[in-house]
């Protein structure tokens, strides 16, 4: 009985661990420390998006320039990461990060980690960096 309450506990810390980890990394860039996926690609913001609002506002032919940053199945907002509807390049509805209310997005011309391709592009778009 004393085995099952403790292997409870430890997988109950692990499950919260799990959960508590940021959707995204800080990697040191040109442009000094911005977020970066699990691969160490750039994330970017859009200014047309509504800060806040439950979905994205690049469609079409942007959303194929600048791919989403998904969210799993089954993730959860949680502090500043918060969770926004996207319609993927291929139709598909999907969920994607968001930090701080502005959704996080790729950029296809970067090609390596650290990156920064994407900064001032038609004057829209900005690497996300974390708030101070």
């Amino acid at each position: 009985m004393i085995r099952t309450i403790a292997a409870l506990a430890v997988l109950t810390a692990m499950a919260s661990t799990a959960m508590a980890m940021e959707p995204a990394k800080t990697m040191d860039t040109a442009l000094g420390a911005v977020f970066v996926d699990g691969n160490g690609m750039t994330l970017y913001t859009f200014d047309k998006d509504t800060k806040g609002a439950a979905a994205s506002a690049c469609m079409d032919k942007c959303i194929a320039a600048w791919p989403p940053f998904l969210a799993p199945d089954g993730a959860m907002a949680e502090g500043e990461w918060t969770i926004v509807d996207v319609k993927d390049a291929d139709g598909a509805m999907k969920k994607m990060w968001a930090y701080e209310g502005s959704p996080l997005y790729l950029f296809v011309k970067d090609t390596k980690p650290g990156d920064v391709n994407g900064e001032g592009v038609n004057d829209v778009w900005h690497v996300a960096k974390p708030m101070s």
